[in-house]
């Protein structure tokens, strides 16, 4: 009987045994896996700092669109819970200074039309309409007393107004009238073609009484309020210029917290204002804020750091220790004693945290880089920050210690799962020995030495930058078997001001030389197998796209996404105005017009391109219009290149529904998977077959 027991004992541990790794083995990512990720964003502490709220947006597959919810979780981590739900999303949580309440934003349906600020009584109960404003509701912002919200409204449009009236009593609505435009910029992708005479302004919202007033009297766009600490004053950003839209870059302006104020002017054109927030000093003297460059550098340009007295006594100032790091920074806030300004720092696929002291100049870096911190937010002497990793989705941490503490756990499960590539830094000197640096994914389980198809796959921007998080399409393709190279090429952000600007009225020229040494750099490596090479992106990596498969016919198969070739057609199409017009210059001015020409080669010399090329774009994509996909494609379909355009009806520049999104992602895999898991014939010596430009 013993021995039977026993016997049974060890055939139950054998078979547990060999359960064990069916259990826990991992799986490659797939398209499967996209509306079980969640995104979070916005998190913002309590004031007592307890209590976190932050928003998680999921995909819902079967109702094809994205919905987003107010969760929240003890900053101990504990509690994490969901506190919205319903068909509307939610966005925009913010606690009352005094802690008694929680705010955000939603469309749900009430007696008001479009999105309300919306209020939660921490005690218990359900949420509460708070606001009934005519127009879009930009941003809203707590009075320190918790009284009042400073809000920012658009001008509603009277027409849509009128039709939704006439839907609503079952009438037929009006037919659209003529869109009329009288304005240099006339266009924005998403806003769509930009009228005269619609406005954002400034508003003062009294929460007992619900009354609604106007904070200034002037005619001009207003944005970006932020109260002082003692509430008597909101700093607000301004463009008071007589063509805003030729020289699009704001002020700061500061005015009392009352109806009818009148503005007081802190900076000068000097300062070129960005739309960053206005973070007062504890003590209510000073202002911090970002600076943008001159116009002229506007596509490439870096935030600088800079404060001015509130009372408007002196000209604003950068700060000079943290100009000589020679990075972009962002996000700046005072700390809790005013002696230090803390901020985020742009560099070399890192965005690290860090801190200037103001009298002595030091600054030191809060984390070390490989790190990418976002949203920092401050209450009670705590911090919290998003934060994720290559092989890691975003998610809240503490900062503490000098480090980082996971709070949310959103995406831990799925994660558990998954078995992902694994992304290495790498670095190579360029063709005129610049150093350039990237991101190099391996395939899921791939084994060292061995040669795999890669991928070239090139942000947009192109003032961006490949950096330490997630990224769900270089896993994608990992899971697929192909090794995934990300470079920061020339004109990208986080490597200085003169790396940036090297492609000024340049382009396809640095970054087509960058781009291909970190090719040669991993064929070099033993990993890409030059007969397999793919390359793709989108927006300006769609344009770099067309740039390299005219330049060279190594690659074997090329996506390029929301791209142009033919610059000069763009002139006038795009909403990139001030850009055409500062960089290159009218086409009309003959020296102009050879640097139009110059840019345009993929397109005036595509009799050059052998990639199989497939183009996609969105039907309504204002910042890279439809044309410039359609044209490169006619191009190819006339010279008989394989090729294909899908054009994604309603989308915008950004791909958002998800159907769509799932759809591209398809289409990248039977594009490459067509022509490079299958070796091709040999390639040049040189590993390439190049062509003059």
């Amino acid at each position: 009987m013993l021995k039977t027991r026993l016997s049974s004992i060890l055939l139950f541990l054998l078979a547990l045994t060999i359960a064990l790794p069916a259990q826990t083995a991992k799986r490659p990512i797939k398209l499967d896996d996209i509306p079980r990720l969640r995104e979070i964003r916005d998190p913002q502490l309590s004031p007592d700092g307890l209590t976190i709220a932050f928003v998680v947006s999921q995909v819902d597959a079967k109702e094809d669109k994205s919905v987003a919810h107010i969760w929240m979780v003890g900053y101990d981590g504990k509690n994490e819970r969901q506190i919205t739900s319903g068909q509307e999303n939610e966005s925009a949580p913010r606690f009352s200074p005094d802690g008694k309440y929680l705010s955000f934003t939603s469309s749900r349906k009430g007696p008001a039309k479009g999105s309300q600020v919306w209020l939660l009584d921490r005690s218990g109960g359900e949420a509460v309409q708070l606001t009934d404003v005519k127009g879009r509701l930009q941003s809203y912002e707590w009075s320190p007393d918790s009284k009042r919200l400073a809000l920012v409204i658009g001008d509603p449009d009277p027409e849509a107004e009128a039709n939704a009236a006439a839907a609503e009593s079952g009438g037929k609505p009006k037919p659209p009238k003529p869109i009329v435009l009288d304005r240099y910029k006339f266009k924005q992708d998403g806003a769509g073609y930009l009228v005269s005479g619609r406005h954002s302004y400034i508003y003062l919202f009294d929460i007992e009484t619900k009354k609604l007033e106007r904070l200034t009297t002037g005619k001009w766009d207003e944005a970006s309020p932020s109260w002082s600490p003692d509430g008597s004053r909101i700093a607000f950003y301004s463009n008071h210029k007589a063509d805003p839209d030729r020289d699009p870059d704001g002020e700061l302006y500061v005015a009392e917290a009352k109806a009818g104020a009148t503005e007081k002017l802190l900076t000068t054109e000097v300062n070129r204002v960005g739309r960053g927030r206005f973070e007062w000093s504890p003590d209510g003297k000073w202002i911090a804020f970002l600076e943008n460059d001159e116009k002229k550098w506007g596509a490439y340009n870096m935030s600088h750091l800079a404060i001015v007295p509130a009372d408007g006594s002196a000209a604003p100032k950068r700060l000079p220790t943290v100009e000589a790091l020679d990075r972009g920074v962002s996000s700046p806030s005072f700390t809790a004693d005013g002696k230090a300004i803390r901020f985020t720092v742009t560099d070399n696929r890192s965005v690290y945290p860090a801190q200037v002291t103001l009298t002595s100049g030091k600054v030191d870096r809060l984390l070390n880089p490989p790190i990418v911190v976002s949203s920092w937010s401050t209450e009670s002497n705590r911090s919290i920050v998003l934060s994720g990793s290559t092989s890691k989705y975003t998610e809240v941490y503490a900062f503490e210690n000098g480090g980082l503490r996971q709070v949310t756990h959103q995406n831990d499960a799925l994660f558990a799962e998954l078995e992902l590539g694994q992304t290495e830094e790498v670095g190579f000197k360029s063709k005129d020995g610049t150093d350039v640096y990237g991101l190099l994914t391996y395939p899921v389980g791939y084994v060292k030495g061995t040669k795999v198809p890669m991928l070239l796959r090139i942000h947009g921007g192109p003032n961006a930058q490949d950096q330490h998080t997630f990224a769900f399409e270089r896993q994608l393709f990992a899971a697929n078997g192909y090794a995934v190279l990300a470079v920061n090429y020339r004109g990208s952000s986080g490597r200085g001001q003169k790396f940036s600007r090297a492609i000024f009225a340049d382009w396809g020229h640095y970054e087509v030389e960058d781009l291909h040494a970190g090719v040669d750099h991993v064929v070099k490596m033993g990993v890409a197998d030059p007969d397999r090479l793919g390359v793709g992106g989108w927006s300006y990596g769609g344009i770099l796209t067309d740039y390299l498969i005219a330049s060279d016919n190594r690659f074997k198969a090329a996506t390029s996404g929301a791209g142009t070739a033919f610059t000069v057609s763009y002139y006038g199409t795009d909403h990139y105005i001030t850009q055409y017009d500062n960089e290159i210059g009218p086409p009309w001015n003959p020296k102009s017009w050879e640097t139009y020409q110059k840019l345009s080669y993929p397109f005036l010399h595509a009799d050059r391109i052998k990639t199989p090329t497939l183009f996609l774009c969105g039907e309504k994509d204002f910042n890279v219009p439809v044309a410039g996909s359609e044209q490169m494609y006619q191009a190819l379909r006339s010279l008989g290149v394989d090729t294909q355009l899908v054009i994604y009806p309603n989308e915008n520049h950004g791909i958002q529904r998800p159907s769509y999104v799932r759809d591209r992602y398809e289409r990248y895999l039977a594009w490459y998977e067509k022509y490079l898991k299958k070796p091709s014939a040999p390639a040049s010596a040189s590993g390439a077959s190049k062509v003059e430009k």
